[in-house]
């Protein structure tokens, strides 16, 4: 049986922060499943959509993760530099492969050649924030692969990670990559690789 669809509305939204984060009070009215109306308060973070880019090099079967300070990990108290994909905000009037593309240029210094979609957007956390990250994969060429990059306006310091695809998908289901993107795309990849033998 297919559930009733719910509607909800925006009542009201007052700016609280706008910054490299920009923080909003939302008061909704929403409808709930047992009937009736429900006034609700959240603050939501709004940032824009972002895309994820798994590059890999399928002759030498490796792939390039970046390893970069993460300030939410530090607060989270975990060790706060960690190897995820290349990834970063879609600007205006940008697709999330030629975002792919550009920042995949910008946080590695390699070019991503037969970009390809793999999700076109899931929500970061669909509770706190009205983020979306769009999953790329494409191919790269690891040998050239190396360095430390990243934007400079944006305070970016980005080590390239070569790894080979065994290691990504053992690290990936081992847990040892705790960035959600980053799971979500190694599952992905790891399934390819399954089917591809079969």
């Amino acid at each position: 049986m297919t559930p009733k669809l719910l509607k909800a509305f925006i009542y009201n939204r007052k700016p609280l922060h706008e910054g490299f984060l920009r923080l909003y009070q939302y008061v909704f009215d929403i409808e709930k499943h047992d009937g009736g109306i429900a006034r609700i308060s959240r603050e939501i973070m709004e940032r824009g959509n972002a895309v994820a880019v798994l590059g890999h090099d399928p002759s030498r079967d490796e792939v390039v993760l970046g390893n970069e300070f993460r300030p939410g990990v530090m607060v989270a108290g975990d060790y706060p530099y960690r190897d995820n994909l290349v990834a970063g905000a879609i600007d205006e009037n940008e697709t999330a492969l030629q975002a792919a593309v550009r920042e995949m240029r910008e946080e590695t210094g390699l070019v991503l050649s037969n970009p390809v979609l793999i999700h076109s957007g899931a929500y970061v956390s669909s509770g706190g924030t009205s983020e979306k990250i769009s999953i790329v994969y494409g191919t790269v060429d690891t040998a050239r692969a190396g360095g430390a990059h990243g934007n400079a306006s944006e305070d970016e310091d980005i080590l390239s990670v070569v790894l080979p695809t065994k290691v990504f998908i053992e690290r990936v289901r081992n847990g040892d990559i705790n960035d959600l993107k980053t799971l979500v795309a190694g599952y992905w990849f790891a399934e390819q690789q399954i089917v591809g033998k079969s």
